[in-house]
């Protein structure tokens, strides 16, 4: 969690930054818009768990990168489809494990306006990840598979102007299972995700 002074700092900053750029006398309703987050996984866990003997979890931080689209459904309720890519590996007991997850999610978010240029929000997610797992070394197994993933996720929206978004946010991601060989290994994540939005009206 070295990441959450920094986060925090900006959720400070950033609220009169766009306090002074948001144009609120020419206020528009963009109820579309287009972004890319980047996320940073803190201790992303590989949970391995052969179903006889003992198991272990495989943590690393990682980072991830993804592109929404959403609509504004109300003053108060928005819509987003996301798709992102995310992995991580680690070397432990003399075998190499990693993982690539490529996750397409259907977000449903809360939020509140101030001012027209602050936005907390709360949301949850569902979608289906496509998971590709290997573990080489010691043990040798690989396999690929689709799972259900669900998401949970707080933040806050800044409006810089009646254009451009940014957005502060932090979440917990389980990406789903994978059974490689007689093994079930568990994929989730406490992420910290930054992102910027382009809003247009259609």
């Amino acid at each position: 969690m070295k990441y959450l002074p920094m986060f925090i700092a900006c959720a400070i900053i950033l609220p009169t930054y766009a306090d002074d750029y948001y144009d609120y006398t020419t206020p528009q309703k963009r109820d579309n818009y287009v972004g890319i987050r980047l996320h940073k996984n803190e201790n992303i866990a590989f949970d391995f768990k052969p179903h006889s003997g003992t198991g272990t979890t495989i943590r690393n931080d990682s980072f991830g990168i993804g592109t929404y689209i959403g609509n504004r459904l109300t003053d108060h309720v928005k819509i987003e489809f996301e798709s992102l890519y995310t992995g991580g590996g680690e070397e432990k007991y003399g075998s190499d494990f990693n993982f690539n997850i490529w996750a397409n999610m259907l977000n449903v978010y809360l939020y509140q306006q101030f001012g027209g240029a602050v936005e907390p929000y709360a949301g949850l997610g569902i979608g289906i990840s496509g998971i590709w797992g290997n573990v080489e070394g010691n043990i040798n197994l690989s396999d690929a598979t689709a799972d259900m993933s669900w998401a949970a996720m707080v933040g806050v929206n800044f409006a810089l102007n009646s254009r451009i978004d940014l957005n502060l946010g932090l979440k917990y991601q389980n990406y789903g299972d994978i059974d490689m060989g007689n093994t079930s290994t568990e994929i989730d994540a406490t992420e910290f995700y930054i992102g910027a939005a382009y809003k247009f009206g259609l």
